[in-house]
Order: C-alpha cells, then structure tokens, then sequence
C-alpha cells in the first residue's frame, strides 16, 4: 500500500505502466514517461545537495515541469515546499526563509525573481520550458532514468502549504504523507475514480485542492488533463477534445462557465460528474449546471491545515447539492458551540465544524501557539467555519465565523445572501461583504456581477433577496462590478471587496 508521496508514482507505474498519466496542450506523457522523468529529476536534486527531511520550495504555473518536479523532490524524501505563482518576490522570499528552503525549483521566468532572495538557498534549479518535444530539459537530461525513493515514514514530514492569510504573514501547515495521500485517496474513493477517466482540471498544482487532484489522479490510473489556468472558453473546449469524464474546480469556475455565451454549443456530453469545492456553490448554481449538462456536480470541502478535500458527497451514495457531504472515511467531523468546543450541537443547529482524523496537519511551522489555538488537546481541529448537519450525517457550510457580519445583534453570513443572489436570472456572480453603521452595527453589501448582455436593478435584487431572507439579512446596497476580487485557486476574497468600493451605500 502507498503511504508516502515519493511511493505514489513508482507504485502507478507498475500499475499502469503505458496508459497515459498526463495532457498538456499537444503533448501526453505515460505513467512510465512520468516515472522516468521523475527519477530523472530526484537523482539531479540529490546530486546538488539535496538530503531527506531538506525543505525545497516548488515555484511556479501549471506545467508538465511542475509535477514530475513535485514527484522528483518526494523521492529524495526532502518536503516540498509547494509556492503560489502568484506570490509577490516579498512574499517567496518570506516562504523560503520561512520554512528554511535549502533549495528552489522554478521556472526561467520566476528564477529571475528569486536573485534578490536574502536566503541561505543551497540551489535554484530551473526547468527549460522551451525544450523541443523530442528531447528533455538540460537539468532533466544530466539525471539518470532509476532511481530508489528514499523511505519515510507515514508520519514523517512530507510538506508544508502555506495559507492564504488573512492578516500578517501566512501560517505554514505541516502536512504528514499520511495527511497527503490520505485526502488524496479519499478524493479518489468518494469520486469513483479510476483508469477509465480523463480528469480536466485548471486548479493550480500548488493550491492543496489542485495537488489533491492530481495526486489522486495518478493514484487511481486517471488520464490528468491540464489546463495552464482557468479560461472558460478554453475549458469548454477542452471538455469535447478530449471526452473529460470529470472536472474539478472551484464554484466561480462553474459561474465564469456557465456565464459563457457558447455554453450550450460545447459538447460537454462525455462528463459524468463533476466535482466543485474550494466554497460554497450555491445550489441554484448546481441544478442549473446539471440541467444544462446532465451531469451532476458533486460539493466537496477541505482546508490547508487537512492537506486537501476531506469531505464530500459520494459519487456512489446520496448527493445533496448545498451540502459539503460526508468526512473521508477514517475521520470525523462534528458541529459544537462557537463558545463551548466540548458542547455538541443538535442535528440542525448551527456550530463550528470541528475535524479529527489522519488528515489532521502536524502543526503551523514555527508557530506553536498558533497551532495550540487550532488543535485541541484530543486532536480536534477548529476550522473556523459554521456549519450545520443534518439527519442523515451530511453537513452544511453556512459560512467562514471570520466572515460574519453583526447587524443590530443578529448574525448575518455573506454566503446565505450570496447563495440568494445566484440564483437570480441575471446575476453571474455575488460577493458579500460589511459595511459600517452608526445605529446598527454593520450592514451587508452586496457586490454583483451580471451575466453577459443582462440587466438588473439595484431594486430588483434587493425584492428579490427580500423574498427569500429574513428584512435584517437583506443586503442595504448593491454595487455592480465587473469582477471580484480571487485567490489564485479562484477563491472570493470578501476582505478585499472594499477596494472596489465607490462609496455606495
């Protein structure tokens, strides 16, 4: 059985040996092209240096360079370092010190951000992304094509993902191998994913949903399809060219997709299920995306700190559009009283979402009263968000606690309001964030983004929430935008919604 990462693509090898792994544009490559470059890649690694338990960061886009890279540093059994693209020089720099990077494996392009590093890095080693299709990059090429992935053990180190952050500097989640692989087999049980699906996937490879994809996909003898960043019309068309079976991403994917025009000319016939996680997709979203397709979107929820998507709705099993489903099998998941983790909540009732399991992080990297503020004594874990569960053992994600505005004492969740607004006619797309007032507190505000060629009124949406919500969750202004602010993996950013503010009110 496959406990660590390094064991993930020798173990596929032998499995599926000359089935194709991966599609990047007009090139494909076999699980033992794969295999192959990737022993290429570790025994380079180790030849400059690199030793087990050694941190090196992984930088840059989606690319066949990246994963056989990700693959080649988890055989030397040093713990990748997987870093966002998107991340400013400071911020790389902060990652790589932070988590004490011996080395970098980048792109050409990001290479050059990398000089002014005020870091002890024992080497920068960059991919050729230009190298002919016959032939291989020159770092690739000076490795030999064997080599023995170095053992580790299942609780040994296997990566730190740094979050997002929502204040100061990002928090690193130390991610054991049992936590990578355990999110990644439960991604691949959950989903029904085997040798006979083509996956497509426009996630980025170092956000955990991404990496939890593609590690699943390559565990279960899935064809992984590429794409280098999400565009709808290119994933559209990616679909027909090359008979997806199933597609992950994140729920302004499915809103950009079906926003797009030409939505209903692509032929998306050969999907079977999709799956949307990363937020809550409003259920509106869902019914609409199946009754346009005929393939049903299954939610899924993770977070950093479990190494990945740790929930879901069974592909084989009830599937309940709204709800995050049921916890990878192995783990556990309850809803307690935000003031009293040790008091359970009721079967409908609102609470934080605690988890408990394998999946669970070792720690935040250096930081060990933040780790003590997330992890309980008994290994629970607070996710921070509110969440419900209903009769059959299904939870709801109502919202992030961060997130919460306080309106005259009431608790109103952006979400709820966001859910309420996708499922107008004309809305693509809905942010919610709080605005300041001097009687009550705080008010919602919504920020909307219309479907192509639609037209609404700032009065017509606010009717229509007020058909559907409580008078006080009812947003008091409603600002048209033509775009919200996203993470790289395409998650709403609420706390920068008031960088497009206008002063509306």
């Amino acid at each position: 059985m496959t406990s660590t990462i390094g064991e993930i693509l020798p173990a596929a090898a032998r499995r599926f040996g000359a089935h194709t792994a991966l599609v990047v544009g007009d090139r494909s490559f076999t699980f033992d092209d794969l295999e192959a470059l990737s022993n290429r890649a570790a025994n380079r690694l180790a030849t400059q240096g690199v030793q087990p338990g050694d941190r090196v960061a992984l930088y840059g886009a989606n690319c066949w360079e990246w994963l056989v890279a990700y693959y080649g540093i988890a055989k030397t059994g040093a713990v990748v370092i997987p870093v966002n693209v998107m991340l400013t020089a400071d911020e790389v720099g902060y990652v790589v010190e932070n988590s004490g990077a011996r080395a970098v494996v980048t792109s050409p392009e990001n290479g050059e951000r990398l000089r002014d590093l005020d870091a002890d890095l024992g080497a920068v080693v960059q991919w050729d992304g230009d190298a002919p299709p016959s032939g291989l990059p020159d770092w690739l090429a000076r490795g030999a094509p064997e080599f023995t992935p170095v053992p580790r053990d299942a609780g040994d180190l296997a990566a730190i993902c740094y979050t997002s952050g929502t204040t100061g500097h990002p928090k690193g989640a130390m991610q054991a191998h049992r936590s990578v692989i355990g999110a990644a087999m439960g991604t691949a049980t959950m989903g029904a994913r085997g040798p006979h699906d083509r996956v497509l996937n426009a996630l980025p490879l170092p956000h955990v949903y991404g990496s939890c994809v593609f590690n699943a996909s390559i565990m279960a003898g899935s064809t992984f399809i590429m794409v280098p960043r999400f565009d709808a019309e290119v994933v559209l068309r990616s679909i027909g060219e090359h008979h997806a079976t199933l597609m992950d991403g994140v729920p302004t994917a499915y809103y950009y997709l079906l926003a797009h025009e030409d939505f209903d000319s692509y032929d998306l016939s050969s999907l079977t299920r999709c799956w949307v996680g990363g937020q809550t997709l409003p259920v509106a979203k869902s019914v609409e995306f199946t009754e346009r397709t005929g393939c049903p979107v299954h939610e899924v929820w993770g977070m950093t700190e479990l190494a990945g998507a740790t929930s879901a709705n069974p592909v084989i099993g009830p599937n309940k559009p709204g709800t995050i489903g049921i916890p990878y099998p192995g783990n556990t998941m309850r809803v307690v009283d935000v003031d009293d983790a040790t008091r359970e909540m009721p079967v409908g009732e609102r609470g934080e979402l605690m988890f408990r399991g394998p999946l669970v992080m070792l720690g935040y990297y250096g930081n060990p009263a933040g780790t003590a503020e997330t992890i309980e004594a008994d290994g629970w874990l607070h996710t921070g968000d509110v969440a419900t569960m209903d009769e059959d053992g299904y939870f709801t994600i109502v919202d992030r606690m961060k997130d919460m505005i306080l309106t005259a004492g009431f608790n109103v969740y952006p979400a709820e309001i966001e859910r309420v607004l996708c499922a107008h006619p004309t809305v693509a797309l809905a942010a919610v964030g709080g605005i300041p007032d001097e009687v009550k507190g705080e008010l919602a505000k919504a920020f909307v983004v219309l479907r192509p060629g639609a037209h609404a009124t700032r009065d017509e949406l606010v009717a229509h929430c007020r058909e559907h919500l409580a008078a006080y969750k009812v947003p008091r202004a409603v600002q048209f935008t033509a775009q919200l602010p996203m993470t790289s993996s395409g998650k709403l950013m609420r706390r920068l919604l008031s960088d497009i503010d206008d002063g509306q009110r």
